[in-house]
């Protein structure tokens, strides 16, 4: 699938299949960022793709039209990954100036990922300073801090149940 005219930095399928590289056809060029696109997701309906930049903004598209939504401004540095709540309500953005976007300030390094757990009130975040932090979604208050890898961390999952949380570190190991 070719097409772009620079790097391509990221993908993702829609949640029922329907967009997707086995379609290999351009069904619409989302235009609006100022800088390069780091991140995409799709809500959990497949209605909307929000996509991330270095210009500082998440955008909002309609994917059966490929219409510009909205803007998510207010970010003091690139943003570098999405996530959106189960319920497709709340988007939540890392940047790398330490924060994640629902105003959850409290990483000391760059913040690298974000997942929702399924009921929505509870997101974790992983960062360049070897944690992972717990929040409260409704109040955007830090729960915990989870310690314990010597290197970055670069991915988390949720157990199905809620009960665990998966990290994956630069340090060769994955923690629950």
């Amino acid at each position: 699938m070719a097409g772009h005219s620079g790097p391509v930095n990221a993908v993702a399928f829609s949640p029922d299949g329907q967009l997707d590289a086995a379609t290999v056809i351009c069904r619409s060029t989302l235009e609006g960022h100022s800088g390069s696109v780091n991140a995409l997701v799709f809500s959990p309906d497949g209605q909307l793709v929000a996509s991330a930049s270095y210009d500082e903004t998440v955008r909002l598209w309609d994917t059966a039209t490929g219409i510009y939504r909205s803007t998510l401004e207010g970010r003091s540095g690139y943003v570098s990954a999405l996530a959106f709540s189960l319920d497709g309500q709340l988007v939540a953005s890392t940047s790398y100036n330490d924060t994640v976007r629902l105003t959850l300030n409290g990483h000391s390094r760059s913040v690298n990922a974000v997942a929702f757990l399924q009921d929505g009130q509870l997101v974790a975040s992983l960062s360049d300073n070897n944690t992972v932090r717990l929040w409260d979604a409704a109040i955007g208050t830090c729960r915990s801090t989870l310690k314990g890898h010597s290197r970055s961390v670069s991915a988390l999952a949720f157990s199905p149940d809620g009960q665990l949380v998966a990290s994956a570190s630069f340090d060769n190991t994955v923690q629950l």
